[in-house]
């Protein structure tokens, strides 16, 4: 059963996707599901919208989640919605792994989570990533790598979640977890709101082609982003205001409007890619 496997080892390993070789061994993962999901679905009636969007790369292409962050229920909940037929291998801070004297780091690997550093071009976490996109496994990103709001740090992205899905050859998907920033805000009580997982269409970054090389991998990311929030607040992404969002980050509102990105499908998508 793997009871007791270091963590460093697991990163390595693959779930789900293709691969051949000796996967982490799956039956913490279908327990957490398990146990995880059923509090969740008492507490927060949670339901997933777009899930077919990701079932359809199952087997066939792998690809990057991208997720805003907004609560620290996030992960939970894109580790749930991909259940009980795919895993997310979720990017996480490399200082969470040794939490409660590695408990943490045990835990987030057995459920296929691996470490990224961050503020810098972590290249292991990069390798490993394009590893598992090439074995077809999904990768999620949360590239504000902080909850908003959390903090003094100002929100900016990087092009890092383009950059993987680049050197993978595959698309990203951008979603959100609806309501989650409401369960518990500043000086408030802890609340049980109805969340909503939603996945949007994939993105391809073929289709940024029209901007400079400079730009592309920002700008893509730039994109996705907008798309997470669009689906979290419930409005057109050309409603967004970016700027507030991501001060520090350039604004690509204008050349998205003279430029519309395609909406494809996931057999579009993944045609693309290849």
């Amino acid at each position: 059963m793997g009871l007791f496997l270091p963590y460093e080892k697991m990163w390595d390993m693959p779930l789900g996707g293709v691969s051949d070789e000796k996967q982490i061994p799956h039956w913490f993962g279908n327990l957490a599901f398990v146990v995880v999901g059923a509090v969740c679905k008492v507490l927060f009636r949670y339901t997933v919208s777009g899930r077919e969007t990701l079932r359809a790369f199952k087997g066939k292409c792998g690809a990057v989640v991208i997720c805003n962050h907004t609560s620290f229920l996030d992960v939970a909940f894109i580790y749930l919605s991909a259940r009980p037929s795919q895993w997310i291998r979720l990017m996480g801070r490399d200082s969470l792994f040794d939490n409660a004297h590695g408990l943490v780091g045990q835990i987030l690997s057995r459920v296929g989570a691996f470490p990224v550093k961050r503020d810098s071009a972590d290249r292991t976490s990069i390798k490993r990533a394009t590893k598992m996109l090439k074995d077809d496994e999904l990768v999620g990103i949360l590239p504000e790598g902080t909850r908003r709001g959390k903090g003094t740090k100002i929100p900016s992205l990087h092009a890092g979640a383009a950059f993987i899905a680049k050197m993978g050859k595959v698309p990203m998907i951008p979603m959100t977890v609806r309501n989650a920033e409401l369960v518990k805000q500043k000086g408030q009580r802890i609340h049980f709101p109805k969340i909503t997982v939603e996945y949007g269409t994939p993105i391809v970054l073929a289709d940024f082609q029209f901007l400079d090389k400079a730009d592309r991998l920002e700008a893509c990311t730039w994109y996705a982003m907008r798309e997470c929030f669009a689906m979290s607040k419930n409005i057109p992404a050309e409603e967004v205001d970016m700027v507030s969002l991501f001060p520090e980050t350039r604004d690509y509102s204008d050349i998205f409007k003279e430029h519309p990105i395609p909406k494809r499908t996931p057999v579009e998508a993944m045609a693309a890619c290849r």
